[in-house]
């Protein structure tokens, strides 16, 4: 099986998506319980615009027992997908199950901010994003000001108050 899945993951990254995704449906007949297979199905699904094909794949490798980063790049596979499809609600649950499991995946935690904004949460994803600014900018201006901005990411309704 092993083979066969690089095999699926070369021809998605030599830009063959049509006979990789036709690979993947074929061995997932003959092996519906493989986590990664249905992962790679999603996946080729997501990148060719399916996001409905691809949720039941996200769904089921996620229940097979997919682990470590694919794991997490399949709960924003997932959450993505829903809010592709304008199902925020959907989409802010992956989200946060996904951050359930992966806590510090600044991925997923982008795409939360998100799906708040399209849920009308519009304070908690910009102090959202404000933190991941603050934790991840290496720009010199963020960094002199990343005292200030955390403070105001706490709450943005807040005067500075040193």
């Amino acid at each position: 099986m092993h083979i066969a899945l690089e095999n699926i993951r070369k021809l998605q990254h030599n830009g063959q998506p049509e006979q990789a995704l036709q690979q993947a449906q074929e061995l997932l007949r003959q092996q519906p319980q493989h986590a990664d297979l249905h992962y790679l199905a999603a996946s080729l699904h997501d990148g060719r615009g399916e996001e409905a094909a691809a949720i039941p794949h996200y769904l089921q490798a996620l229940e097979l027992g997919l682990s470590g980063h694919d794991a997490a790049s399949a709960w924003l596979g997932l959450g993505s997908s829903y809010r592709a499809l304008g199902q925020y609600r959907e989409a802010e649950q992956a989200l946060l199950e996904g951050l359930h499991h992966f806590p510090e995946d600044k991925a997923l935690q982008t795409f939360l901010a998100m799906v708040q904004y399209n849920l009308g949460k519009s304070k908690p994803a910009v102090a959202s994003l404000l933190k991941l600014l603050a934790q991840t900018s290496g720009d010199e201006d963020i960094r002199r000001y990343e005292q200030a901005i955390r403070f105001y990411a706490q709450d943005l309704d807040k005067t500075w108050i040193p």
